[in-house]
Order: structure tokens, then sequence, then C-alpha cells
């Protein structure tokens, strides 16, 4: 294994990069974090100061192109990711992106091509990670028949109880900031796609139930990004899937996805993370026993610079799983706005 030093540059320090990726980095042997620049000198100033890091950019720009450091990480918004993944890249930087991968399909399929331009440098896309100890054993059980063949997907995501016109106005409400993303839809697919592969076709309802919200700061934001979804898709591996993602559902179930074949049924509890699977003689659903090999965690930052080091190839997340996503966001917003059938990919 390549033990060589690693000089990492942070571009932003939100909530996750402090929880996630700070932390994930500080754990590797030989990677150091280098630098960091934020949305303001001060905030950056502050970041610095309490994880030590030596050096604080006033910008990106000045970041990207520090010499001293090896890769990035970006925690930005969407609406960011694009520009500063090109100039990594042409920087000769190693890259991880927060998740979305970008605002538009367009603009995942110009990141992708772009790294296809560097085949030397990782990059890598940080995973929807609330499945990750079940995925393993989910497709183990597809792989090995236990649904026989799989006929019907059915996926309710409820995030927000009734509808509240109390709360603030999130960034993910801004279609400037998050593009044709819809809340959390995105990383909910990207988990289905890791069991069943990519949809072929979506056809879409959205509504806006609440058309307005004020920030921290008391101003009006009128919304564009809905707030309940209604999808139906069909898959390139066989199956028909229905999502629906709502925030503004009271009392509903939690979040789950049931996946039914012609010999059994899994139901995968996204609130509890836990699988449910019955067959043709069982009377009722039973847990699975997720055996320890097939557990799965997080490893993002691990990954990411165990790819760097030549050890192991990204699998959470690949900008082609990204382009996927997007592809399939954007989708959902074009088939609600013109009444058709989308197909993919585009």
């Amino acid at each position: 294994m390549d033990s060589s030093i690693l000089n990492i540059g942070l571009v932003g320090a939100g909530s996750n990069t402090k929880l996630r990726h700070i932390p994930g980095f500080e754990s590797q042997q030989q990677v150091f974090i280098q630098s960091v620049s934020n949305r303001s000198i001060e905030s950056g100033q502050r970041v610095a100061k309490e994880y030590g890091i030596e050096v604080v950019h006033e910008n990106w720009v000045e970041l990207v192109e520090d010499p001293n450091n090896d890769a990035i990480c970006i925690g930005t918004w969407p609406y960011m990711h694009c520009s500063m993944v090109l100039a990594a890249l042409e920087s000769g930087k190693h890259v991880m992106t927060e998740a979305r991968m970008a605002t538009s399909a367009a603009e995942a399929h110009i990141m992708l091509e772009a790294s296809k331009n560097y085949p030397e440098l990782v990059t890598q896309i940080v995973p929807a990670p609330h499945t990750l100890n079940l995925d393993k054993t989910i497709i183990k059980m597809i792989s090995e028949g236990y649904l026989g063949k799989i006929i019907s997907i059915d996926a309710s995501i409820t995030q927000g109880g009734f509808v509240d016109t109390t709360k603030p106005f999130h960034w993910r409400q801004s279609r400037d900031i998050s593009g044709h993303n819809i809340m959390g839809l995105g990383i909910w697919y990207e988990a289905i796609m890791r069991w069943v592969g990519p949809a072929s076709s979506v056809q879409s309802l959205t509504r806006i139930t609440v058309p307005t919200r004020l920030d921290e700061d008391g101003n009006t934001h009128f919304l564009t990004i809905p707030d309940h979804v209604e999808i139906l898709c069909e898959l390139f591996s066989g199956p028909t899937m229905h999502i629906r993602f709502s925030d503004v559902l009271g009392h509903a179930p939690g979040d789950s996805i049931w996946i039914y074949g012609t010999e059994g049924t899994l139901r995968i509890d996204g609130t509890n993370r836990k699988i449910y699977a019955g067959r043709h003689s069982d009377s009722n659903m039973n847990e699975v026993f997720i055996e320890s090999h097939l557990q799965g965690d997080w490893r993002v930052e691990e990954e990411f610079i165990n790819a760097i080091r030549g050890v192991e190839k990204i699998t959470h997340t690949t900008f082609e799983d990204g382009v996927r996503y997007m592809e399939f966001s954007e989708a959902v917003t074009r088939s609600s706005q013109s009444g058709e059938k989308i197909y993919l990919p585009f």
C-alpha cells in the first residue's frame, strides 16, 4: 500500500463536512487536511482554529490552485459542484464532491466527460448513506433468487408530517441552488439503483402545497420545487416502480420500500434500517438477520484515499451513477411540466 502523505483541501465546511469528512480523513494514515475555504474568511478561520487546519484561503479558486493540495473535498451546495470539479481536475487534483452531483443532467454529463480526460485522477460523489448497512444483503437475496422475478416496487418516503407553513425556507427548496433535485428524492433513488438498476422511463405528478416560505431574515421565497411527488417508472431490469415522496403527509407510515417478486417479498424499513422478508410458505414476514460480513458502513473517505493510492476502486458513488440519478431527477421535473412519459437515458 502506498502510504505517502496526501494533503486535502476543504471547499466548504458545513455540517456534513464536520460530521463526516473531517474525522473520516483524519482517521486515515498519512492524510492531512492542509487548507480550507469557507463562505467567508471569518468562518474559514473558525473552522481552521477548531480543527487545527494550517491554511485558510480567501476563496475556493485559491484553494483549488494551491500546489500543496493533492485532493479536494467539495462540501458546497449543488450549484457550485460542476465549476469546482472542473477546476479541480484542471489543476491536477483528485476530487470528492458532496451529493447531489449537480443541478442538472447536462452539468452531470460535463463533469463525467471531464473526469474521463483525467483517468489518473480519482473522482467520487458522497453516497446516499441511509441503506449502507442493508445494501449487500438486499443485493444478495435478489441475486440468489429469493424474490424470483421482480414484478413491482413501491417506495413511500415521507419527511415532514402535516403541512406546516411556519417551517423556514430551506436551501434545498431553491431551484437556483438545487436545480432539478427535489429535497431527498435523489438519495433514495440512488439506493434503489444499487439493488435493481436504473429507470428506463419516468412519469410524474408534482404539487407545491406551500407556495411561499420565509427565510431566517424574514424574506419571502416563492417556491418552484415541489413538496409532494408521485412517480411511475419502468426499470431496465423489468419491474415497474411507484415512488411517493412527500413533505406534507400527516400520520404517514415510516419510510419503506416494498419489492414484490413471483416467489417472495422484501420490505426495507428505511426509518429503522431493517429488512423484512416472506415467501409463499410464510404466513408472516420476518426480520432478516444481517450477517456480519455483509454489514456495510460509512467508509467514504477511506475509499477515496484507497482509490488514490491504487488499493481499491470507487463504488460509492461513481460519476456514472451520479449522471443516472441526475437524469432521473430531471426526468421527474420534465414529466411533471409536460405531462409526458420521459425516456432514459437522455
